[in-house]
Formats: structure tokens, C-alpha cells, sequence
């Protein structure tokens, strides 16, 4: 988990992120532009959480604990809670001495970075594809300091790649180019093109 702060309960906050989406798996992710009310999100959500807890896991002790880490959750109260749904926090900028608000969404950043890593694995293994916008879509809009420096690493590891492959073309003769079109062709026929 990105965080020096010694004083959250890490693993209450990795449960949290695992609970947290129970109720979306009956419900499906809902996002803001789905056109779906926050009210009707929440209540679905609620109702999904009370059927899986009470009915399907007969409101055991077990049940009942991922009931009260996902209200925990959804109420945003504790540090854990806030750490894990994302907070607004002051920040001083070392350099001036002006404190500013950063905002640091954890999760969302996490899901950025997991998609573009991996779209990162898709194009390595289909040589034949870019997917500027998966990366287009992602890595800019990542908030936290750490999980930034991870995707200016990322980006910089598929430059590298990418780098890697001009270069290939440019120096390799028709028989290397055999190869690649093979690959290229067993890519297509996995992904139902062919």
C-alpha cells in the first residue's frame, strides 16, 4: 500500500479494498456517468451488501465483520476508511512554505496503474499494437506521488521498448522480419481476427 503513515491499520486497509467491491459484484461498477443517481448507487449497493451478508452468508461472525468494514468503508470516517476511499489533505510546499489541498485518491490511482500496466503487457506480447489511449487515459491522471513515480517508470520502460523495436526494424533484414509477421499472425488467430 503506498503509505508511510505507521499509524494505519494496513491490513484492515487492504480488507477494506477487498470489500468494498462485494456489493459491486451483484450490482456492477457503476460509474458517475453512467446516469445512475448516487442515492439509487448507494441504495443497490446496500441492498447487495445486506443479501450477501445476511442471506447468502447467514449473518455469521465473518459476515458480520465484512458488513462493518464495508459501512466503515462507505461512511469514510476512520483514517483507514479515508485512506482507502481517497481524502483531501493540506500539503506545504516545501519551496515557498504555502500550504495547498492535494487530493489522493488510492484506489483510483491503483486501477490507473494496473490498466496501463497492463496494457504495457498487451503490446509486448502483440508487437503489431499501440494503445496510446489506455495510457492516454491513465497515467496522466494519477495523484499520488508514489503511484506517479510508478507510472513515469512504466512510460519509461515502454519508451524503451518501443525504442527497442524501431531499432529492430530499422537494422533487421527480410529473413528477421519472418519471425515477428509469424507472431504477429498467431496474435491475430488467439484474438479471433483470423
Amino acid at each position: 500500500m503506498c503509505s508511510s503513515d505507521a499509524s494505519l491499520d494496513i491490513t484492515k486497509c487492504i480488507l477494506m479494498c477487498l470489500v468494498h467491491d462485494l456489493a459491486e459484484a451483484q450490482v456492477g461498477d457503476i460509474a458517475p456517468r453512467g446516469g445512475i443517481p448516487k442515492e439509487e448507487k448507494q441504495r443497490l449497493e446496500a441492498e447487495a451488501m445486506q443479501n450477501f451478508v445476511h442471506v447468502m452468508l447467514q449473518s455469521s461472525p465473518a459476515a458480520l465483520r465484512i458488513e462493518a468494514l464495508w459501512k466503515e468503508y462507505e461512511e469514510g470516517q476512520t483514517a483507514e476508511a479515508r485512506f482507502v476511499k481517497g481524502k483531501t489533505e493540506n500539503q506545504t510546499n516545501p519551496s515557498d512554505n504555502r500550504s495547498y489541498e492535494i487530493h489522493l485518491y488510492w484506489l483510483e490511482d491503483l486501477d490507473r496503474f494496473e490498466m496501463a500496466s497492463q496494457t504495457l503487457e498487451y503490446e509486448r506480447r502483440y508487437e503489431d499494437k499501440q494503445l496510446d489511449a489506455f495510457f492516454e487515459s491513465s497515467i496522466p491522471k494519477l495523484n499520488h506521488p508514489e503511484v506517479q513515480q510508478w507510472g513515469a517508470d512504466l512510460m519509461q520502460e515502454r519508451e524503451t521498448m518501443l525504442e527497442d523495436r524501431r531499432n529492430a526494424n530499422n537494422t533487421a533484414g527480410p529473413s528477421t522480419n519472418a519471425p515477428c509477421q509469424e507472431r504477429i499472425v498467431r496474435a491475430e488467430v488467439h484474438v479471433g481476427r483470423i
